[in-house]
């Protein structure tokens, strides 16, 4: 397939390129070149931006099913991987609906250009099977991350306990069927056992200081910060970070891939905002994630442009869109290693066609500004996954 007169954020620095051909063979962009000769299969796309897929790099699918529930209770009553409210409609819910809900949700990412996400996964090897289940025949791309259903209390975390052998084979059986491990945070599980889990060799990623009674717990019981104890498992990346400080900060920026934030869902729980201004000081690498579908829609050009204005009220200055936009494209792909978040040569073919007509994007003056706060689904001609149109048409 070649896209003939398209415009194209291209590379590592989203380079705009007001006009090129874009060469798709097999799964993979194989060439981008305005002297790339026509073909019988070139379709004209002289009204279309192409941008690179958007990478959820936080979510629950699974919570689906809750949609909007406890609104007025607080955090712990609502999302603690112990007894939040969320344990007991996951447990209590028959698998074939959250199967129902999870598909739905996985469908409508792909209608708003969400072409790969990240997915904590809760229930243990019956969550990552149900995950799988839900989303066969759905062509997103996923990187399900389990965990075991075993959580210590305080005491055990003060008396450093490891993780028992039982609880060791459950950990390595699981880990046969996901991409890695998505840990609920440090508060739950003592330094042994972090370590015990650093011993992974796929992706390891852990919620970290989401909440000011999460970052004031673990240094009460440690005297560590959550951030301190959670780099014990040596993850790729730290979810949240939202009461980080500037030494967390420093740690996260030299020990991990980056930091995947998630605005929306600090702001709905009423538990501030994460200072992306200072992240991106100390140099970390930010992804952005819609984190909880019991709290929020999944749904990133609604994440950006929220995280856009929303630090742009908190310090009076604003931040510059195209780096927004790296957050979930680039520096997701980076953040995991993979070849996709970019248009370029010998990468992933996952893409967004943008209408640059359409009534809310026309004119085009400042297409990262457009993207970031202006662009919606309905924005969209269609998106690809490697290389296949898997939702409307050019």
């Amino acid at each position: 397939m070649i896209l003939k007169n398209i415009s194209i954020l291209y590379g590592s620095d989203l380079k705009l390129v007001e006009k090129t051909n874009v060469e798709v063979s097999g799964n993979k962009f194989k060439k981008i070149s305005s002297k790339i000769t026509s073909s019988k299969n070139a379709i004209n796309c002289e009204d279309i931006l192409l941008i690179p897929g958007l990478i959820n790099s936080h979510t629950h699918i699974g919570d689906s099913i809750a949609k909007d529930l406890g609104l007025n209770k607080t955090v712990d009553s609502k999302i603690n991987p112990v007894f939040g409210m969320k344990q007991k409609i996951l447990r209590e819910t028959p698998p074939k609906k959250l199967i129902q809900f999870m598909r739905k949700t996985s469908q409508s990412m792909i209608k708003k250009g969400i072409t790969c996400f990240v997915d904590f996964r809760e229930g243990g090897l019956e969550g990552v099977f149900l995950a799988k289940k839900a989303l066969k025949g759905i062509p997103i791309r996923s990187i399900i991350l389990g965990r075991i259903e075993k959580y210590q209390s305080t005491d055990q975390i003060k008396k450093n306990l490891s993780i028992s052998n039982h609880y060791q084979k459950e950990l390595e059986f699981l880990l046969k069927y996901c991409d890695g491990l998505g840990i609920s945070g440090s508060n739950e599980n003592s330094d042994s056992s972090l370590k015990q889990f650093s011993k992974t060799k796929k992706l390891r990623a852990i919620h970290c200081a989401e909440t000011k009674q999460s970052f004031s717990k673990s240094k009460s019981i440690t005297k560590k910060t959550e951030v301190q104890r959670g780099l014990l498992l040596n993850p790729h990346f730290l979810i949240h970070m939202t009461y980080a400080t500037k030494n967390d900060l420093k740690l996260a920026s030299k020990k991990t891939k980056g930091i995947v934030v998630c605005p929306r869902a600090n702001a709905s729980l009423a538990e501030g905002i994460p200072d992306v201004e200072q992240m991106m000081k100390m140099k970390c690498n930010l992804a952005i994630g819609t984190d909880n579908v019991m709290i929020n829609s999944p749904d990133l050009f609604r994440e950006m442009d929220f995280l856009w204005k929303v630090t742009m009220g908190i310090n009076k200055k604003r931040i510059d869109p195209k780096k927004i936009l790296k957050m979930a494209t680039v520096n997701a792909g980076k953040l995991l290693d993979k070849k996709i978040g970019c248009i370029k040569e010998g990468y992933l073919a996952d893409a967004v066609f943008i209408k640059k007509k359409h009534v809310d994007l026309d004119p085009l003056g400042d297409p990262y500004a457009a993207i970031v706060h202006r662009a919606s689904e309905k924005s969209i001609s269609a998106v690809m996954i490697g290389g296949k149109i898997v939702h409307g048409k050019i």
